[in-house]
């Protein structure tokens, strides 16, 4: 059987990630990541597009170099067709077309999301196996999405829940603004929770019905508590955040993990998964595993560097699709807003 090397490429947001796989093994996964954005506190979509220009052409040039081949032994390129910002994810398409074409090799096209859930099947060497069996459940939980996910099939994923506003990776950087600590905030309010109190504040937990998520609430609540514990203490912040950050990360977790508990046992499928930028947090990943204590879960937690966005499971779907001969035509657009297909 004939090897398949592919080359993926991600854009979807602020990071310029390529990877290159052999039958699913990880050769390489480069990444380069855009410093410019925590000056303002968010990605800037401008700003995001122009240093994927400047950093795509280095990226593949090194993940090509650092897997050991030549492009020319590169079987097929996948690229993030969406969801995402739309001037970073025209950057991507519009290399991996030129790319491909150059080659006279296929072009895959993959979902940004679907490409989160599969970072389960990477595989670090020829005889690693550690993957969730079909169907599992997926929870996937990131800065633009939170959501419940049956997976019948690398392409076949069913949305059980997903949140009607924000989205728990968002509420974590608008928590972390308000209280001036910077962005992303994510890993700030994780390192700082560890130290602090879970149970020393307590914030409103949104009651919605069946297994979707909202978080615009809880956004709201810390927001006006802040505001009344700072106009009666001003130090309230600096004296407290270790407890803030805390509270805030028990909250988002618990308001998480009650809806997944929620959906496995609604389906009876016991094999779940984490996925997305929020998997990263120590405090999720530790329900986690109180959950597969308690309730007989088996738990699928990704390695660190496959949470955030990367070019290894843009690559790893591609692995799939090839197989399939799934491949796109050179005049497949880019689109920002989709959930899975």
């Amino acid at each position: 059987m004939e090897d398949i090397y592919i080359l993926g490429i991600e854009s979807s947001c602020d990071d310029t990630s390529a990877a290159v796989l052999k039958n699913q093994v990880i050769l390489s996964n480069v990444t380069a990541s855009q410093e410019v954005h925590k000056a303002y506190g968010g990605v800037v979509p401008e700003l995001a597009s122009r240093a994927h220009q400047q950093n795509v052409v280095p990226v593949v040039d090194q993940a090509i170099k650092r897997a050991g081949i030549t492009k020319e032994q590169i079987s097929a390129v996948a690229f993030t067709r969406g969801p995402g910002l739309m001037g970073s994810l025209l950057v991507g398409t519009s290399f991996a077309k030129g790319f491909a074409r150059s080659l006279d090799i296929p072009l895959i096209d993959v979902n940004h999301l679907q490409g989160h859930v599969m970072a389960h099947f990477i595989k670090e060497s020829d005889d690693d196996n550690h993957m969730p069996p079909f169907p599992f459940i997926c929870l996937l939980v990131s800065g633009g999405n939170s959501q419940i996910v049956k997976v019948n099939a690398y392409n076949d994923m069913q949305v059980l829940g997903q949140t009607i506003d924000d989205a728990a990776g968002e509420a974590i950087d608008k928590c972390s603004k308000v209280m001036g600590l910077g962005y992303p905030g994510g890993p700030i309010i994780d390192r700082l929770g560890k130290n602090g109190d879970p149970k020393a504040f307590k914030f409103s937990e949104p009651h919605i019905p069946g297994l979707d998520y909202s978080f615009s609430g809880l956004k709201t609540s810390f927001l006006y508590s802040l505001q009344k514990w700072v106009k009666e203490e001003p130090d309230f912040v600096e004296h407290h955040k270790e407890d803030l950050a805390a509270s805030l990360e028990y909250t988002i977790v618990d308001i998480l993990m009650k809806k997944l508990r929620m959906a496995v046992k609604q389906t009876g499928i016991k094999h779940v998964a984490v996925a997305g930028g929020v998997s990263a947090n120590s405090v999720l990943r530790d329900a986690f595993r109180d959950h597969a204590k308690r309730f007989g879960w088996t738990i699928y937690i990704p390695k660190f560097s496959f949470t955030t966005d990367n070019a290894a499971m843009i690559a790893c779907v591609g692995t799939f699709k090839y197989r399939d001969h799934d491949f796109a035509t050179i005049d497949l657009p880019a689109f920002s807003k989709v959930t899975f297909k």
